[in-house]
């Protein structure tokens, strides 16, 4: 396992980073595991050298910050692992149970913390951008959260890049923390990040965390161009169908499989590689609910792409609109 520095700060990560949305007792959704079934999953992604964690409060409803909390305190201590979750989306009840105000950034992350079992988060990020909250409160309460302690650096994803650089300015003009990383979505069947802001991160020192790095499977074969669902996943998550459904999608899909027929290795090993490859890119967060999806993504942080590989697999991309932020 490599590991890198996120941005432009001294802060370690491994290149994989474990999505912890698969995980946590008692959730809605079928295709996430509880405590028991994530446990040896956790345990080979350590074994594997990752150390970067991925949650926020809505996964399952905060079960995934619980799941969280008491795991990785078995394989890894408080100072080896690099703990992320996320605040925006509704946890309660009431006008001001989700959003990015002052309010509800103060109570979701001492809500977090709760579930979690720690003290402090090493990166805490806003999930999305909120129109109804200026954005110079949001940045205090968060500059706030990090004087308090509660957490080490703050982070954002998916948004217009006009927005982050709106919040960036507003930091540096009143002398308050400044995002350190960008979760967007980003993969070989989305690519606008591309355009705007992946290049602003490059230019400002900033992380990218991609989320989806495999398109929520689809780029790994769990559902093909006639519409036929693979996985009980696929098989249960609208959000893929509203986020991969331009029939050129497919034209990606049978790409990467071509390639990495060729190479003899898994579909789900040729998409991580190029993201790794990307400029800019820190580490792609990786859902894994078998020992398979974990294992194709530490041989992805091995796998390296020929400048050919990389072209042949960019070739049938086309726009698409954005997708994502909201």
């Amino acid at each position: 396992m490599q590991y890198s520095n996120i941005g432009k700060t001294g802060l370690r990560v491994s290149r994989v980073c474990l999505g912890m949305m698969s995980f946590g007792n008692g959730s809605d959704r079928p295709w996430v595991l509880d405590e028991d079934h994530a446990e040896p999953i956790i345990r080979a992604a350590v074994e594997g050298g990752v150390t970067f964690f991925d949650t926020a409060d809505t996964y399952s409803k905060g079960a995934s910050e619980v799941a969280t909390g008491r795991l990785l305190p078995t394989f890894l201590s408080r100072d080896e692992m690099v703990v992320a979750t996320k605040v925006f989306m509704p946890m309660t009840t009431g006008e001001n149970g989700g959003g990015l105000s002052r309010k509800h950034i103060l109570s979701a992350i001492d809500a977090s913390l709760t579930r979690l079992g720690m003290e402090y988060v090493d990166l805490y990020q806003i999930h999305r951008w909120d129109p109804r909250t200026p954005i110079e409160e949001t940045m205090e309460a968060l500059h706030d959260v990090v004087r308090s302690g509660k957490a080490r650096y703050i982070g954002a994803s998916s948004m217009f890049a006009w927005q982050f650089a709106k919040a960036q300015h507003v930091a540096d003009l009143n002398h308050w923390t400044r995002f350190v990383s960008m979760q967007p979505h980003y993969n070989l069947i989305y690519r606008e990040e591309e355009r705007e802001m992946i290049p602003q991160c490059i230019d400002q020192g900033v992380g990218v965390i991609p989320w989806s790095p495999l398109a929520r499977g689809v780029l790994a074969g769990t559902r093909n161009r006639a519409g036929e669902h693979l996985t009980t996943r696929s098989d249960t998550d609208g959000f893929t169908d509203y986020l991969y459904s331009q029939p050129t999608d497919f034209d990606v899909v049978e790409r990467v499989a071509e390639v990495a027929t060729d190479r003899k290795v898994p579909p789900a090993q040729v998409a991580l590689a190029w993201l790794l490859q990307r400029p800019g890119v820190t580490a792609p967060i990786v859902g894994a609910t078998k020992p398979l999806h974990l294992a194709d993504a530490l041989a992805a942080e091995e796998l390296r792409l020929s400048d050919e590989e990389v072209a042949r697999l960019e070739e049938p991309y086309v726009p698409h609109p954005v997708l994502g932020h909201f």
